[in-house]
């Protein structure tokens, strides 16, 4: 295989059919899927197996407890093979070329980490939104603000050593990892739509004050900055949420 999909399941049963066909329906074919059931409920499993079928070589892992999502997608990336490694949200949808195109660009420019574009949706697929992100990101624009999409990235297999992992925290583990990248790699940003992110009122990545304590535990404990710049850190991240969410919108 050629690239690995890593997919934490968690209470998405509404949303994974669409996400799962999004996977699979990839005009990309050396694929494979990995999914994490992080869910102690197994009742799903069945369900997701009916979707995949035979449409793609794929193996679901169970956990024996619920871990969340970092750790969930940390067990993912011990066992992929793949030369390269996608992360995929059970609720986001791909753009049938996502990965196709992705790769072409990343082989192309010798990348090891990329990301896209992408447009936002709500639960009923209305487009609400829509970000362009940046061509280059280094260490001290990504303090600022995340802006990369975790379903839409892609890393090279060789980046990823075992220090270079997702955080435990409830939010911002994906921003921990970011992070660690940047300060070896350069990331780059593809102007291309090929991701379809959802927001929904219920979900951790719409819980603000969770993701501002994330944020604080990452720059204080994580990047050990002292007590006053983290809060002048939370506060500029706060501000420039607020200008992405008013980005988004346009």
């Amino acid at each position: 295989m050629y690239l690995s999909t890593i997919l934490p399941y968690y209470k998405k049963k509404k949303y994974i059919k669409e996400t799962l066909n999004s996977i699979t329906n990839q005009t990309f074919k050396k694929h494979e899927l990995i999914i994490i059931y992080d869910q102690t409920d197994k009742s799903d499993i069945s369900y997701i197996k009916k979707i995949l079928k035979k449409k793609i070589k794929y193996k679901i892992i169970k956990n024996n407890k619920n871990l969340g999502v970092g750790k969930s997608r940390n067990i993912g990336i011990k066992n992929s093979k793949s030369q390269y490694i996608a992360f995929c949200d059970a609720d986001d949808i791909w753009h049938k070329k996502k990965s196709q195109v992705q790769l072409k660009i990343m082989r192309e420019n010798n990348l090891k980490f990329s990301h896209t574009d992408y447009n936002l949706i709500n639960a009923h697929n209305k487009i609400i939104g829509q970000m362009n992100v940046k061509k280059k990101l280094d260490y001290n624009e990504l303090l600022k603000s995340c802006d990369i999409a975790l379903s839409s990235v892609i890393i090279k297999r060789s980046l990823l050593k075992k220090s270079l992992r997702f955080g435990h925290t409830k939010t911002k583990e994906d921003f921990l990892l970011w992070l660690k990248i940047s300060k070896i790699s350069e990331i780059y940003g593809i102007n291309k739509k090929l991701l379809y992110w959802r927001k929904t009122k219920n979900s951790l990545s719409s819980n603000i004050l969770q993701k501002f304590y994330d944020a604080f535990i990452v720059y204080k404990k994580i990047e050990n900055k002292n007590i006053f710049i983290t809060c002048f850190y939370v506060i500029r991240l706060a501000i420039y949420y607020v200008i992405k969410k008013i980005r988004q919108k346009i």
